[in-house]
């Protein structure tokens, strides 16, 4: 969940609004300074993407003494908040990336406890971003899964930390960065059509 956080999620959500096949809707961007936003209202829903995001959406809290990660010129935004909300389906995103001083099994164990709140914590290991699975089981008519590590790869130096189910999950990414860590709070929540968002 790195670099390209608010193009990732603007690619997924443009998709989305798509394949649902839009013929009538309004559109909103603002892709100038630092807040970057996407909002598109249909007859069906609304769309919202941005740079915006407040790390209360995360529901977690940020580690003592970092640093929000700074956009970097002519590079992609770390920082994403999509929302869809149609009668048919809902998700909502919220990822804000940060920097630390400290080192990342400080920040492993940091997370750990936080994310005790939530329920049972795995500790994956793999490419930031890459294990991430989002499921509506309300569409399917089944019951949600548990998160699990999907591509776990125990030589990776960077340790994602999730807790919840597929349609409702929290997520810590850490890595190694410079002389000491870079990590994003992350949180997804999916509902069919009879769930608020």
């Amino acid at each position: 969940m790195k670099s390209s956080l608010f193009r990732k999620a603007l690619s997924f959500a443009t998709f989305t609004f798509f394949i649902l096949g839009l013929s009538s809707c309004s559109m909103s961007v603002n892709d100038k300074g630092e807040n970057e936003k996407v909002d598109i209202r249909t007859p069906i829903g609304g769309l919202h993407v941005g740079s915006d995001v407040d790390v209360k959406e995360t529901g977690l809290p940020v580690y003592p003494g970092s640093r929000r990660k700074p956009e970097e010129k002519g590079k992609d935004n770390n920082n994403a908040s999509v929302t869809i909300a149609s009668s048919m389906f809902g998700i909502k995103i919220a990822a804000v990336t940060y920097d630390s001083d400290d080192p990342p099994e400080k920040l492993v164990s940091f997370y750990q406890n936080e994310l005790l709140h939530y329920g049972k914590v795995l500790q994956c290991h793999g490419k930031s971003g890459n294990d991430v699975k989002v499921d509506i089981h309300d569409l399917k008519g089944k019951k949600p899964k548990e998160v699990s590590c999907n591509k776990d790869d125990s030589d990776s130096a960077v340790v994602e930390l999730k807790v919840g189910t597929e349609d409702n999950q929290h997520l810590v990414s850490i890595e190694p960065h410079d002389k000491g860590s870079e990590f994003s709070l992350v949180y997804i929540q999916a509902r069919g059509k009879r769930e608020p968002i």
